[in-house]
């Protein structure tokens, strides 16, 4: 699946989770007012992308990163696709969730990724661009997104390794209780 379907996935789930939320006056909801936060999503990069033009993107030069990220990305997690089919995954899940977000704020960027892609840009390289164009202004929030998702990852882990210890103390306990009582067999 190519990163256009998955944002446009992406935003019409995004709609629907919003349309049941809680509003607030300026009619966003209490979901979006977190997410908005957590993704980097602020009025200050807003007022950014919207100094953003076509020729913006058009003269920005992908070269030196064209080698360096078909190379990143081959040991990201499989999908359950073959590597033949998707052999690097373009965006992150942080960077595929704010692009949404960013695409539904503001018109602007919308407008000129609906100029750009496909016909001048593709759209990885569009991303891309955004992404280095905005680095300073969201670095922040990605390195939090990434920090608390290695936070969830080590507590799954913890709380994995304490049921198996668990499990490992109520069979260990069984199997004394049979050996005190004579009983070799279950």
């Amino acid at each position: 699946m190519n990163i256009a379907s998955r944002i446009r996935r992406s935003f019409f789930r995004e709609k629907k989770e919003y349309s049941d939320g809680n509003s607030l006056k300026n009619g966003s909801t209490v979901k979006e007012e977190g997410k908005d936060e957590i993704l980097g999503v602020t009025d200050e990069l807003i007022d950014h992308v919207r100094s953003f033009t076509v020729d913006t993107f058009k003269n920005y030069s992908l070269e030196d990163e064209e080698e360096e990220v078909s190379v990143s990305h081959l040991g990201d997690e499989d999908n359950g696709m073959s590597s033949s089919v998707n052999v690097k995954k373009d965006l992150s899940d942080w960077q595929e969730n704010h692009a949404v977000l960013m695409l539904s704020k503001s018109k602007e960027l919308s407008q000129m990724r609906f100029k750009l892609c496909p016909r001048l840009l593709k759209e990885h390289q569009f991303w891309r661009i955004y992404f280095q164009l905005v680095r300073k202004l969201v670095a922040k929030y990605e390195v939090l997104a990434i920090q608390q998702a290695k936070i969830r990852r080590i507590a799954m882990e913890d709380s994995k390794t304490c049921e198996t210890k668990g499990v490992y103390e109520v069979e260990m306990s069984e199997t004394k209780q049979r050996l005190s009582t004579g009983s070799a067999t279950p």
